[in-house]
């Protein structure tokens, strides 16, 4: 049985697809693992997003970044793939046809993906977004970057998430009245939509112990 044969395409397909990802990841011409894998999204109108969250973290998502975890699936689909029809050949004396094939290699290729990336994401190093949840970043410290927050005139903000990773917001003041602006630290006190508000930490007078 070769590789080339009709009813193992799929599975040649994503050998190669495969192989152009890693090409990808290796010169760096195009790095989607620093694309922020968000995995409770908004989370609006979602009936549990902590059930969402924990099901991208046991399927491994947002562990790696996004273009070793496509090429560890599509590696395992392939080998998962070429051994069904490997089985069926022994044992029917024909494969599988190819949909077929990669309908049953698919299915069991995302779980093994999960139990593969995550071990794999605790020894990488940690230059990567790791999935949170944007309701996280409530109560963290953020800066201004660029522009003035006014009431009504959001500006951008940088905030890090608890794993350290960088995020950027924009963010209106919490009180009308208050103008923060760019430099200025500033504690996120709630969100509505993809709006933060936040209140300047010099107003609020923080002690250090209130670090983030």
């Amino acid at each position: 049985m070769t590789l080339l044969e009709p009813h193992n395409l799929p599975f040649a397909a994503a050998l190669v697809v495969m192989l152009v990802l890693s090409v990808v990841q290796l010169i760096g011409v195009a790095d989607f693992g620093d694309a922020d894998l968000e995995a409770g999204g908004d989370a609006d109108g979602m009936p549990d997003a902590s059930m969402f969250d924990g099901l991208l973290t046991l399927l491994g998502i947002g562990r790696v970044p996004l273009t070793i975890w496509l090429a560890l699936f599509l590696f395992l689909f392939a080998g998962i793939g070429l051994s069904i029809q490997e089985l069926a050949q022994d044992l029917t004396g024909s494969p599988l046809y190819g949909w077929l094939a990669a309908l049953f290699a698919g299915a069991a290729a995302v779980p093994v993906t999960g139990v593969f990336a995550r071990p794999l994401g605790r020894v990488m190093p940690k230059d990567h977004t790791t999935a949170v949840s944007t309701e996280s970043l409530i109560g963290r410290r953020a800066m201004i970057t660029d522009g003035v927050a006014r009431a009504n005139s959001p500006a951008r903000a940088k905030v890090k998430d608890i794993h350290g990773q960088t995020h950027h917001v924009m963010v209106e003041p919490h009180e009308a009245s208050s103008e923060i602006h760019a430099g200025d630290e500033v504690l996120l006190v709630r969100r509505e939509g993809n709006q933060f508000y936040a209140t300047a930490l010099a107003e609020r007078r923080l002690s250090p112990t209130h670090s983030s």
